[in-house]
C-alpha cells in the first residue's frame, strides 16, 4: 500500500504518479479500504484510485465508529476537499457507501466542486426509504442476515473470535444506513450510474430508479445477475463500467 500522507480517511495502494483522473471508492456496511485492492490492480496508470477507510476497522480500528451517515458525509468531505488538487473525481460507493458518496459530493458541490459521475451500487434511492432494523437484532440473528447476503468470505463469520471483532462495527453500519434520512436540498450536478442485481433483497429495480430525480445531469441504470454482492461475479463488468467513467472525465 502507498500511503496517503495527509488523511487517515482514504488509502492509496499504488502510486498515483502520472494519473489524470481519480476514482474514489466508498466501502459497504461492514466494509474496508481493502475490499477495493483487487480493483487498484487492475485500473489503468491514468486512474488514480483511493479507497475511503471509515473509521473502528483496520488500520482505525481503535477509533470510535461513526453510526450516522450526515456526520460521516461530513467528515470525508473535509478530508477529501483538504487533499483535493485538480484531478476530475468518480465516486464508487456499494450499498451503505453509495448513500456516504451521494451525502458527500452534494458536501462537494456545496464547496464549489462537482463530481464527474456518482456510481451507486447495491443501493436504493435517498428517498426511497424501507422501515430496517436489522441493526438491533441479536448477535446470532445479525451474523446469518450477514451471511445470507454472501459478501463475506467464505468461513470467516464461523471463526468466533473474528465475529467478536467485526460484529459491533457491522451493527454501528446497519444503525446508520437504516436510520439515514434524505434531507431535502440540492443534489448533484453529475451523472449518476446505478448498479444493482437482479434479486437483491435490499434494493429493488424501481427502487434503484429514484437515484434518478436526484441529479441534474444523466441517469444510467445496469442490472446485473445476482444478489446483493452481484459484483463477486461480474467484476470485469463493473471494472470497465468505472474505467469507461473516469477515464472520460480526464
Amino acid at each position: 500500500m502507498v500511503s496517503d500522507e495527509n488523511s487517515v480517511w482514504t488509502q492509496r495502494f499504488r502510486s498515483a504518479s502520472g494519473a489524470t483522473s481519480r476514482l474514489v471508492c466508498f466501502p459497504h456496511a461492514g466494509g474496508s479500504a481493502s475490499f477495493f485492492f483487487p480493483l487498484s490492480k487492475v485500473m489503468p496508470p491514468s486512474i488514480d484510485l483511493l479507497a475511503v477507510q471509515y473509521p473502528g476497522r483496520q488500520d482505525r480500528r481503535f477509533e470510535k465508529p461513526v453510526d450516522d451517515i450526515a456526520v460521516l458525509a461530513d467528515r470525508i468531505a473535509v478530508a477529501l476537499e483538504a487533499d483535493r488538487d485538480d484531478l476530475p473525481m468518480v465516486f464508487f460507493g456499494h450499498s451503505m457507501g453509495a448513500t456516504v458518496a451521494f451525502e458527500v459530493a452534494r458536501r462537494l458541490e456545496a464547496r464549489g466542486i462537482t463530481l464527474a459521475d456518482l456510481v451507486v451500487s447495491g443501493r436504493r434511492g435517498p428517498t426511497a426509504q424501507r422501515q430496517e432494523w436489522v441493526h438491533k437484532l441479536g448477535n446470532t440473528a445479525l451474523v446469518e442476515h450477514v451471511r445470507s447476503l454472501d459478501g463475506t468470505k467464505a468461513g470467516v463469520l464461523d471463526d468466533p473470535e473474528i465475529v467478536r471483532m467485526v460484529l459491533p462495527v457491522i451493527r454501528n453500519d446497519y444503525k446508520a444506513a437504516e436510520t439515514y434520512r434524505y434531507q431535502p436540498g440540492p443534489d448533484v450536478s453529475c451523472p449518476i450510474t446505478a448498479l444493482l442485481g437482479d434479486h437483491d433483497p435490499q434494493v429493488t429495480v424501481d427502487e434503484a430508479k429514484e437515484w434518478a430525480a436526484h441529479t441534474k445531469a444523466g441517469f444510467d441504470l445496469h442490472v446485473f445477475e445476482g444478489g446483493h454482492f452481484y459484483l463477486n461475479d461480474h467484476w470485469p463488468e463493473v471494472i470497465e463500467c468505472l474505467r469507461e467513467r473516469t477515464a472520460s472525465a480526464s
